[in-house]
């Protein structure tokens, strides 16, 4: 019994991984286990049971968070998108834009990847799309198994670093930080990741260029009249719209100046955010207007490529946009988004009932998922906290060596090895409330902390052999060897050992990632609005000093004589009496009446 009373804490911790070594389901073994040792402790009387009986208040309070409506916004916008055939439209424009290029299928589907991350915000969307419309694509002409299936577990796991990422909505509820700020800072680490993947495919091709191929003549279809491939007026139309785009972004502080009469400077995000939807727009209008009078300026590539990426990135820009420029907040934005999918959908005509039917009851699901898990972490932390296991856990971790640097290094290793085990909703839950404190008692930001552990808990995707996104890809890639329908040649089926060793070099890039944001953290602070903090070591307060010298104001006397005839225009002694000061007053009332009325003519 006393060593049970000496390391309840522990004992509890152990407890919730034994029942889900079992298999029990996360929510219900988070709830159980900490219903069971909160019984222990109020019998051991190691906890108040009044802490018990506060627990339906925290789940009333759960309910109540509005910051947790975004999940079930983004997931119905990402849904709507993805069944309404928009990932197939950019996969088949991009794919030919790249087309002529060695790796280029694998250019397009990193690049549409990111797009569908910024758009979904779901992993398995992006997957399970990217799967079933490139997969057979790549395989048909000549790309190795394992860059193919590899490329497309990766790049559908941006979605889980690129706003409107879900895993940064439940980071910033459990770290108590603003979910736009979180997104700020995931900004640019998400597209220097994209980067990184992009940069992995060229060395490819630089290396193993059978690896990926270009893709043949006859398979390039967007194409002129005079069979010209229409790429020169695409670029003319691009440099046109970068060039815009650079000069509002270099002009933009001096517009801000101009329009709010005084010096502005405007943050990075929202820069990057208003000059990107400004060169969108013009290259859209551009588009628009060729096609409404038939000047035939473009190219069909060239109106392909711009009808086809303009309206996903304007509802990108809808989005993040109204959020990075404090216009909405989160949850507001997620209703836009959402709103914006289903516009999308009815224009394309692809929206049907039992379309949106299937994507709201996905989204249902789904939001019920999170809130169950939420609602058994925190009963969980309601009882480990009572039993004081915060403070085991903070002496665990603030006595590492090393200090900052050591605790940092020591979490990511334990969220990287987690993550074998359990996906990044039940890390976000289980393992953040533990270590949110001690990181914001080493001083640590935990927006940029917050941002780390997002892109750590991205290689849970990727782990062979319990990556979700492995089984994702497992679940839609050919499992039996197959005849092509287009080029009527067998087709090898692709094994679970190449998905496997696909994904390896991409959670390495991954582990890089992680190295470059500790070693660069202006990656991701850069974005944030730095306001002017307060060193609370300094901040004086100066009170009168309690001496004879502090005399109190003197009574009104309300223009009316004092006795005698005369103003009393002397204030009290300070060794007046408070009786004496009432006797004035009242004496001063009286008089008043008499002296406005020999005041009259």
């Amino acid at each position: 019994m006393e060593f049970l009373t000496a390391n309840i804490a522990p004992i509890m911790f152990g407890a919730l991984v034994l029942f889900l070594l079992v298999g029990f389901p996360v929510a219900f073994s988070l709830a159980a286990c900490g219903l069971l040792f909160g019984f222990i402790g109020v019998e051991l009387q190691l906890m108040p049971q009044a802490l018990l009986e506060a627990i339906p208040l925290r789940i009333i309070g759960i309910m109540q968070n509005d910051t947790l409506l975004a999940i079930p916004f983004f997931t119905l916008m990402g849904l709507i998108l993805e069944r309404s055939g928009m990932a197939e439209d950019l996969l088949d424009t991009i794919g030919q834009l790249f087309g002529p290029i060695r790796g280029g299928l694998a250019y397009a589907v990193i690049l549409v990847g990111a797009m569908l991350a910024a758009t979904t915000g779901v992993v398995a969307a992006s997957v399970i799309s990217m799967g079933l419309i490139s997969l057979p694509i790549m395989l048909r002409y000549g790309y190795d198994r394992r860059v193919a299936s590899g490329v497309i577990a990766a790049s559908g796991t941006l979605a889980q670093i690129i706003p409107p990422s879900l895993v940064l909505i439940v980071m910033a509820d459990q770290l108590g930080r603003s979910v736009g700020d979180m997104y700020k800072g995931a900004f640019i680490p998400g597209f220097v990741l994209t980067g990184l993947y992009v940069l992995y495919i060229f060395a490819v091709t630089m290396l193993k260029p059978q690896w990926a191929p270009a893709l043949p003549a006859e398979a390039r279809t967007i194409r002129e009249a005079d069979g010209s491939s229409g790429l020169r007026s695409l670029g003319l139309l691009f440099a046109a719209s970068v060039a815009l785009g650079f000069g509002w972004a270099h002009g933009y502080d001096a517009f801000l100046t101009w329009r709010d009469k005084q010096p502005m400077s405007a943050p990075l995000d929202e820069t990057i955010v208003v000059s990107l939807s400004v060169a969108v727009l013009f290259a859209l209008a551009i588009a628009l207007v060729n096609k409404l009078l038939r000047l035939g300026l473009l190219s069909r590539m060239a109106e392909r490529v711009t009808f086809v990426l303009i309206p996903p990135l304007l509802l990108i820009f809808l989005v993040l946009g109204t959020i990075f420029l404090g216009i909405a907040t989160p949850t507001e934005g997620g209703a836009m988004g959402a709103m914006g999918a289903l516009i999308m959908a009815l224009a394309r005509r692809r929206l049907d009932f039992k379309l949106f039917t299937q994507a709201l009851n996905t989204t249902a699901k789904l939001s019920t998922f999170v809130m169950f898990i939420l609602i058994g972490s925190t009963v969980f932390n309601l009882v480990f906290q009572g039993l004081d296991g915060r403070v085991w856990v903070e002496h665990l971790l603030t006595n590492l060596p090393g200090g900052q640097l050591g605790f940092l290094i020591v979490v990511n290793i334990l969220i990287f090895v987690l993550a074998f085990f359990l996906d990044f909703f039940e890390l976000s839950f289980i393992i953040i409330p533990l270590i949110g404190p001690v990181a914001e008692k080493l001083g640590i930001d935990l927006i940029w902390f917050g941002v780390l552990l997002a892109v750590n808990m991205q290689t849970s995707f990727m782990h062979p052999p319990f990556g979700f996104a492995l089984f994702y890809l497992r679940s839609v890639a050919p499992k039996d060897d197959y005849i092509d329908r287009d080029t009527k040649k067998p087709i090898a089926k692709v094994t679970t050992g190449q998905i496997y060793w696909g994904a390896v070099p991409f959670v390495l890039i991954q582990i890089v990632m992680v190295a470059l944001v500790i070693a660069f953290p202006g990656l991701v602070t850069g974005t944030l609005d730095h306001r002017k903090a307060v060193d609370l070591d300094k901040v004086q307060i100066v009170v009168p000093e309690d001496d004879q010298s502090y005399k109190p104001d003197a009574p009104p006397d309300f223009g009316a004589p004092a006795a005698g005839g005369q103003a009393a225009s002397a204030p009290p002694s300070a060794a007046s009496s408070a009786q004496e000061d009432a006797n004035d007053i009242m004496r001063a009332l009286q008089a008043a009446p008499h002296a406005a009325s020999a005041a009259k003519p």
